[in-house]
């Protein structure tokens, strides 16, 4: 494939590349590059959201290039700031150990196997002494720290802002040089970050990163970024009939971003898409359900014929699908249901399972639950769904 191919190939759905010219230089000079995508495990699930820039590693993976996937087990201890006007909640070293082993066999429904080299950044973060962590401050002063909105804002706000918050980008920025990294990927949310990984190589001595951030995709509920905390995510490893069906819930309004950045179809072909929608030769419904079909596809393989027609038994019928799992309820005479609907993997959480049922949004044989405690003897062998596509039977 030559340069230009191979340029079409990468930039396909980015937002900024950092220096804009350097990765045309880079690929003609025929070396693998090593491209590096840090991901903090403080969540259950690889999201959508979270697999648009895991496919963007994966298209260099195509070409050749070593994909360095970084958890950050170290750094998710810490927190990261990005767009955030408050201090942010610590993870616990436990916490974030669960959440690191439930995601690594996500990734690979997204990447390829080879070339791939995945690290844990206490590898080095965790064996810093003191004298090297004076070393990694000396590099950057405040002043530059608070170039970057966030801070800027609530500096300017008088909010406070912790010292440790200011060490997350010089840790991130450090991991590109423990890795050496050439590229580095991350959201659109990111780039300061991924600018202090170039500042920091070039103070070490070494050759600075290019920086490639991607658009953050927008959550089901079509107005905020695709988030666990927020419920409007879509993950890798739904049910393919759930995943269809979230699909099916976005707005028409984000059918572009979503062909664009979650799905392998052509940018001509969806360029003739879009114009057959805005002048009525394509129904926005037919559409919607191509795109459900080419998401599953992509993670669940030939499942995608079933998802749709799961999808036509609820929606258009108003049934229960035919095959749903079972979940065996514990002895207890009352049953905690956010407990109950985390543990039949209904939610990702139990503060997820809190909000569907304070939102009216869990239902025991159709009839509304708004109690986050029930009896065992009123929901055994009955079906307990949440939202319109997850649903379980309940063990006698």
């Amino acid at each position: 494939m030559n340069i230009t191919d191979q340029l079409s190939h990468l930039m396909r759905g980015v937002d900024t590349v950092v220096p804009e010219t350097e990765l045309a230089d880079r690929l003609a000079e025929g070396q693998p590059l090593r491209v590096k995508l840090g991901l903090d495990p403080t969540a259950p699930s690889v999201t959508l959201g979270w697999a648009v820039v895991l496919r963007k590693l994966r298209h260099f993976q195509e070409l050749g290039h070593t994909a360095v996937l970084i958890v950050g087990d170290f750094t998710a201890q810490v927190g990261d700031p990005s767009g955030k006007s408050e201090t942010r909640k610590r993870l616990s070293a436990d916490e974030v150990r669960g959440y690191a082993e439930r995601l690594l066999d996500q990734f690979s429904k997204v990447l390829l196997p080879e070339p791939l080299e995945v690290r844990y950044n206490s590898e080095w973060l965790g064996k810093l002494d003191m004298a090297e962590v004076l070393e990694l401050t000396s590099k950057v002063t405040v002043a530059q720290m608070l170039e970057r909105d966030d801070f800027r804002k609530r500096f300017d706000g008088q909010q406070p802002i912790s010292v440790m918050e200011f060490m997350y980008p010089l840790l991130q920025g450090y991991d590109s040089v423990a890795v050496e990294a050439d590229v580095e990927l991350g959201g659109a949310d990111q780039l300061w970050n991924l600018m202090m990984g170039r500042v920091l190589q070039e103070r070490y001595g070494q050759r600075a990163q290019m920086a490639m951030t991607m658009p953050l995709l927008i959550g089901t509920d079509g107005e905020q970024k695709m988030s666990q905390s927020l419920g409007n995510y879509i993950g890798v490893t739904d049910e393919p009939s759930d995943m269809f069906g979230k699909v099916m819930s976005i707005p028409d309004t984000l059918m572009r971003q979503y062909f664009e950045l979650a799905t392998e179809v052509g940018v001509s072909e969806i360029g003739s898409a879009m114009e057959g929608l805005a002048s009525g030769d394509l129904h926005p419904g037919d559409l919607k359900r191509r795109l459900g079909r080419e998401i599953v596809e992509l993670y669940h393989g030939g499942e995608s014929v079933q998802a749709e027609a799961a999808f036509d038994q609820v929606f258009r019928q108003g049934g229960v699908p035919d095959d749903i799992d079972e979940f065996a309820l514990d002895d207890n005479p009352t049953q905690w249901l956010p407990g109950l609907m985390t543990a039949a993997g209904l939610t990702a959480s139990n503060g997820e399972a809190r909000r569907m049922i304070s939102q009216g949004a869990v239902k025991i044989d159709g009839d509304k639950v708004e109690a986050e405690e029930v009896s065992r003897s009123e929901i055994a062998g009955r079906v307990l769904q949440v939202g319109k596509r997850r649903f379980v039977r309940l063990g006698p």
